[in-house]
């Protein structure tokens, strides 16, 4: 087995429990299906047993990639891309109805799932997301409001996707073994939303100067964000609150108003 790198954040899967239990969250028999991090090809076995009509595999880890080749060189559904995800232009080789799956990098899974959330396409043509995360950021991304884990992630991911399922994977289910706990999330797209926000980022932008400051009220902050004649528009909101009190709804309201400007 080719010696997972702590620089690019690599738990090889290998459990196959769990790789049947990820993969069973949906039918994949004849979907168009890619997987992030295909690794050395343990949750891609699975994959290829349901018979999906296409598999895109996305690898940074050169050597991997190599592995991945000559393991799967005889399957003409199977195309492989030797990038880095965060530089990879993946809506391009998003079909429609297309399944993601991916055992994600801990280190950069946060930016792997905004990325998805940025697609210019709304709604977007992937029907499933099903992404393995380091449990503290996988409950961060589908916290409640209100409860201790919802935030600015929650805020951000409850935007554009629904949670259908999820369950947690032993450090025990990987090599090496990691000093975490694993949370598997299913994810399906939202049809549509009540605040059509133009950009994204605004939603980054309006939750990371919040919640920068999450003990404070929001007035000061609003204040550094619009001027009075957008506060009148925002008058029916309590300013005395806290970031982590205010429903995802009113940051989704919040950012159109910012839009206007």
């Amino acid at each position: 087995m080719e010696y997972p790198k702590k620089s690019l954040g690599q738990n090889f899967l290998i459990d196959k429990n769990i790789t049947k239990k990820i993969v069973s969250l949906t039918d994949v028999s004849n979907q168009n299906i890619i997987e992030i991090g295909a690794g050395n090809g343990a949750l891609t076995d699975e994959l290829i047993k349901k018979k999906p009509k296409s598999l895109i595999l996305i690898e940074k880890d050169d050597k991997l990639v190599q592995i991945l080749k000559s393991k799967y060189q005889k399957l003409k559904f199977i195309k492989i891309f030797n990038h880095d995800i965060l530089d990879f232009n993946l809506e391009n080789v998003v079909k429609k109805n297309s399944i993601l799956f991916g055992n994600l990098p801990y280190n950069i899974s946060s930016q792997i799932i905004i990325k998805i959330l940025k697609f210019k396409k709304y709604p977007p043509k992937y029907k499933n997301l099903i992404f393995m995360f380091q449990k503290e950021l996988g409950d961060r991304i589908i916290g409640k409001f209100p409860s201790k884990h919802y935030g600015r992630l929650s805020v951000i991911s409850n935007y554009k996707l629904n949670v259908l399922n999820k369950f947690l994977v032993s450090p025990n289910c990987f090599f090496p073994r990691p000093k975490v706990n694993s949370i598997v999330i299913h994810f399906q797209p939202k049809k549509s939303n009540s605040y059509l926000i133009k950009n994204l980022s605004n939603l980054e932008k309006i939750t990371q100067v919040f919640f920068s400051n999450k003990r404070k009220m929001i007035n000061k902050n609003l204040k550094k964000l619009f001027n009075k004649h957008q506060i009148i528009k925002l008058s029916n909101i309590n300013f005395k609150l806290r970031p982590a009190e205010i429903k995802p709804e009113i940051y989704y309201r919040i950012t159109k108003i910012y839009e206007e400007n």
